[in-house]
């Protein structure tokens, strides 16, 4: 008997039986029939049930199923945190298609890139957001998807674009559609973008087995427990709202949709609906700290908070402990799920000081409960590095919840994995107990306000302007976005040109987001060979206070 052929694997085959292939639309389907009449989302005075939730998610994959959406097609959304939003990360994988959502902070010319990269063949507008589409729209090169609108009584103004509404469409689909799992938990769910060290972003393709474990992950990490009451501070197109519409429908959970971040709304809601959870970069929770109406000690109603983007400074770890929410600092990559690694509390924290507490809940910490491993390597040899706190080398991960690669990209997913690891481009430290703690990051990628911004992405802009002779972008500290893009510009001789004019430039050409906040003039310092020194520039703008202060 081979070694292929043992006992355990005669006559032991996967059948119907005994395997199928995970994936997250398994969550709802289970929450409305175990709770079909438990509230699954709440949004400005209408809310539904699960069974509700499940009915409109299916009536929706029929009417794309009839207008030919199928197996690795891709459609688009370009919508705020509203219950449509949360049904499409259903709705679109019953279909077997994929859902690309789309950062509703980006410019026209980003969004016709991605649309067109992804062959997006439907897009789901809100009308906050119609004016750009329609911008994008005429930038595309490949053919422009068919448009659909969502409008929303709770925003006015905008206007419809698109052929048909939203709720039209899903009253037009069949409640009795069959949905379509995937016949391979390897099969795309999602289609993300994000920025990287070049200018145009790389499409990051997830799968339903990730997103099944990484929402499973969620609730050990987050301590979610049975029926959370969520409340949507952190973007749904951001990872997919880091898998939350997946484990809010494995928990049976509420969703409390919320169109943006407004304290005084947040600080409504949370009674009212009485919200258990919540997630968002740390300026989210910084702005909820300095609100003039926020509650403290006994008025604050206990919240469990997820933190991530730059590591949060101390500051808002004690803040928020202030107004009630305990926050625990996760971390990870779009290319990860979003979060895929947690400061995992350990006992005895609960009785240090609020200072030395905070300095060890910010750190990156370690894997997701169903994530295989993070750790720090040194990217020559591949061995981990010491833990002492000092020697520094890449923040790697491997496991489940790491994405299939980036869509029509080859080099770059190879070069990703090199070595049997992806490779996060961020540089950090191992702690004596095994904990990651990032120091810079190598890619020069800027996270502001929990947004990533490509520098290289930013000079492609400022080296268009006719008096830049040189340009070089980093992350400053600020004290509401986290960091803010930088700019240091070398002018050509004999040019002129003012900080204003530079950012009012910049304005014109991309997102606000991305635009440098405030910019140096002079000579920017080069090696012999003319490479730019950034770590210097890093120095003089305290870019390292901006993760770890």
């Amino acid at each position: 008997m081979s070694a292929a052929q043992n006992q355990y694997s005669i006559g032991l085959d996967k059948t119907s039986a005994n395997y199928v292939p995970l994936t997250p639309l398994s969550f709802l389907a289970r929450s409305a029939t175990v709770y079909p009449d438990h509230i699954s989302a709440v949004y400005e005075g209408r809310s539904f049930t699960w069974k509700q939730t499940h009915d409109r998610c299916k009536r929706f994959a029929s009417y794309l199923a009839g207008h030919g959406i199928g197996h690795g097609d891709t459609v688009a959304a370009m919508l705020p945190n509203i219950p449509a939003m949360n049904e499409l990360h259903f709705a679109v994988p019953m279909t077997g298609a994929v859902l690309n959502a789309l950062n509703i902070r980006l410019d026209a010319a980003s969004i016709a890139f991605q649309l067109d990269h992804g062959g997006a063949k439907i897009i789901l507008v809100d009308p906050e957001f119609s004016g750009v589409i329609a911008e994008a729209l005429t930038l595309m090169k490949g053919a422009k998807p068919f448009v659909i609108d969502v409008d929303d009584a709770a925003f006015g103004g905008g206007k419809r674009i698109g052929e048909i509404e939203y709720e039209a469409a899903v009253a037009a689909g069949d409640p009795a559609f069959a949905e379509r799992p995937p016949a391979d938990e390897w099969d795309a769910i999602a289609l993300s973008y994000t920025s990287g060290t070049t200018g145009n972003p790389k499409g990051v393709v997830t799968h339903h087995r990730g997103a099944y474990l990484n929402a499973v992950s969620n609730i050990l990490a987050g301590n979610l427990g049975q029926h959370p009451v969520y409340l949507w501070t952190l973007p749904m197109f951001h990872c997919n709202g880091w898998c939350f519409p997946w484990t809010i429908a494995a928990t049976a959970g509420i969703n409390v949709c919320l169109r943006k971040v407004d304290p005084a709304k947040i600080f409504e809601l949370i009674p009212k609906h009485g919200v258990t959870h919540m997630c968002g970069a740390p300026i989210v929770y910084n702005t909820l700290i300095n609100a003039p109406d926020a509650p403290t000690g006994g008025k604050a109603k206990p919240v469990t908070g997820l933190i991530a983007g730059a590591a949060p400074p101390v500051a808002v770890l004690e803040g928020a402990e202030r107004i009630g929410i305990r926050l625990t600092h996760v971390y990870g990559l779009t290319e990860v799920y979003g979060p895929a690694s947690v400061c995992a509390e350990q006992p005895g924290w609960d009785e240090l000081s609020a200072d030395a507490r905070a300095q060890l809940k910010r750190r990156q910490g370690v894997a997701y409960p169903l994530q295989e491993g993070v750790t720090v390597l040194d990217p020559e040899t591949m061995r981990e590095v010491p833990r002492d706190g000092e020697t520094i080398g890449e923040v790697m991960f491997r496991g489940n919840i790491v994405m299939k690669g980036y869509l029509k990209n080859e080099k770059a997913t190879q070069e990703a994995f090199a070595g049997g690891w992806f490779h996060t481009g961020d540089l950090g430290v191992l702690d004596e107990h095994g904990y990651v703690i990032i120091k810079d990051r190598s890619k020069d990628i800027i996270i502001s306000g929990g947004e990533n911004v490509s520098s290289v992405e930013v000079e492609d802009i400022l080296y268009k302007h006719p008096a830049v002779l040189f340009a070089a972008v980093v992350a400053k500290p600020d004290p509401k976005w986290g960091e803010v893009p930088c700019a240091f510009l070398e002018l050509k001789d004999g040019a002129k040109a003012t900080e204003a004019e530079i950012i009012a430039y910049c304005r014109e050409h991309m997102s606000g987001f991305k635009t440098p906040k405030s910019v140096v003039f002079g000579v920017i310092p080069k090696t012999s060979t003319g490479k730019i020194q950034k770590f210097l520039l890093r120095n003089q703008v305290g870019s390292a206070k901006a993760i770890s202060a």
